[in-house]
This record gives structure tokens, sequence and C-alpha cells, in this order.
């Protein structure tokens, strides 16, 4: 009995530790997000004082935010932008990396595992190193300052990570189930969109969650490529709002802005985390 009782007082004293460091380290990484929400809500003169305490001590204000929307062409005009940009870049970026990773998973051709090592070693090339061929290429085609010319270079930087998760994804259902379908008289479209589709979903979203993400926080491109302020950005807005006029910074309607950035990324990470952690995985174990 004393053994037992040893034994068990052991294992509650390592769940204790287990979960406390797990709480702290939460803690330590939720800190800096809390921080940033609560100093958006403090009035502006108080939010360029010290930081601590970080809640508003004169009581909750939407002055930042207010000042935030009256920032050049307002707040909601680059919010869209940003809006338009990451969703036409989720848009073409799963339907290209779905057709590209089911061909690279389930056919033969002619140098197929030359082609799919090509695209990937392209990720090993710096994007800020062909910036200025982008420029000249999308002036030739009158795409330079256009939302479209954005949205196809982050189609462009994105697709050799997405075309690799699709691939791996596909290559973890089985053949037989799609012979299956095929002997039932499927077609191809019909067996991807139908059988394949749904069984890959969580690369999918791991696609989807990986373009949102690097589209709406993309800084560099938007600003060179991109030279109509009312065609700016949210990252770009943020790089004005932060360097202020004359040394001054609003640190009020930075935070805000953070906030009102960083909101959509929560929500859809939250949103299909299970898939996206399922997707990561996809592939892995045969």
């Amino acid at each position: 009995m004393a053994a037992s009782y040893a034994s068990s007082k052991r294992h509650l004293v390592s769940k204790i530790r287990y979960h406390a460091f797990g709480a702290i380290t939460a803690l330590l990484f939720l800190a800096p997000l809390a921080w940033s929400i609560l100093v958006s809500f403090k009035p502006s003169i108080e939010a360029r004082q010290p930081p601590l305490p970080p809640w508003p001590v004169a009581g909750p204000s939407l002055q930042n935010y207010e000042n935030l929307a009256q920032y050049g062409s307002g707040i909601w005009t680059y919010a869209g932008n940003s809006l338009i940009v990451s969703a036409a870049t989720v848009v073409v970026s799963v339907i290209v990396s779905l057709l590209a990773g089911y061909g690279f998973s389930r056919f033969r051709f002619p140098f197929k595992n030359a082609l799919f090592v090509l695209i990937i070693s392209t990720v090993m090339i710096p994007f800020q190193s062909i910036l200025t061929p982008l420029f000249l290429i999308l002036t030739k085609l009158g795409l330079q300052n256009t939302l479209t010319g954005i949205v196809l270079v982050y189609v462009t930087l994105q697709l050799p990570f997405s075309i690799f998760m699709m691939r791996n994804a596909f290559d973890a259902v089985p053949k037989e189930i799609e012979d299956a379908a095929r002997v039932d008289g499927a077609s191809i479209f019909s067996v991807l969109r139908r059988i394949m589709l749904p069984l890959v979903l969580p690369g999918v979203a791991t696609v989807a969650i990986f373009a949102f993400l690097a589209s709406w926080n993309e800084f560099l491109a938007a600003l060179i490529l991109l030279t109509d302020q009312k065609k700016y950005t949210l990252p770009v807005l943020m790089a004005a709002v932060r360097s202020g006029q004359f040394g001054t910074i609003d640190w009020g309607a930075v935070q805000s802005g953070v906030t009102l950035m960083m909101a959509p990324c929560l929500a859809l990470f939250l949103l299909l985390q299970r898939y996206y952690i399922r997707g990561l995985t996809a592939g892995a174990v045969k």
C-alpha cells in the first residue's frame, strides 16, 4: 500500500508539473497578443506612455480605431484590398496545387520526378533576388500596380510548398479506393471531386491556411509592386502608420492595426486547426 501510495503521489506531482509548465508556456505566448489588444483600447495619450499597466486605466476607448479609420484612404479600403488578395491567392493556390498534386501522385509521365524536384527547388531562391525581374515582367504584362499582379506573385511563391503538401496528401490515400471508383465507371474528374477531395481535405486546409497567412502578412512585394496608395494592403498601411510624422508614432493606432490584422489569422487557424494538424502529417506514415 505504501509503495502504491508513493507511486500515485509521484504521478500526481509529475502531472501537476507538466500542466503548470504548459500553462506558463501558453501565457508567455499569449502575453504579447493580450498586450496588443489591451493597448489598442487605451486613449491615444495613454497609449504613448510606459506599457505598464497594459489595460486602459481611464477606461476602454475606441479612439485608436477611429484614428486608424481616418488614416489615408481608410482602414477598410486597405483591409478590403488585403482580403481580396488573400482570398484570390487561397483559391488559385488550392485549385492549382490540387490538380498538380493529383497528377504527380497518380500519373506517370516523362521526367516526372525531375520536374517535381525542379518545382520544389525554387523554394531555395530568395524572394528578394527576383523582385526586379518580377517588377519588369508585370510591367510588360500591364499588371504592375494591380491587385491581380500581386495575386499572381503570391501564388507563384506559394505553389512549391502547396504542390508538395497535396502530393503527400494524395500519396496517403490507398489507390484501391480510386480503382474501385474507376471500375464503377467514374471519370478522372469525378474520382477527384467526389472520392479523393473529401479524403485530402486536411491537406487542402493546410494549403489554404499557409496561403492565407503568407499573402495576408506579406509586405515587401506589396510595397514595391504597388504604387497607388488606394491599392495598398494592410501591412503597407501599418508601415506607414509606424513611421509617423515628425518622428512621432501613434502607438495606439499601431496596436489597433495589429489587432485587426491578427484577428482573421486567429479565426482561420482556430476554425481549421483540426484539419491543419492532420494535413501536416499526411503522407508521413504509409
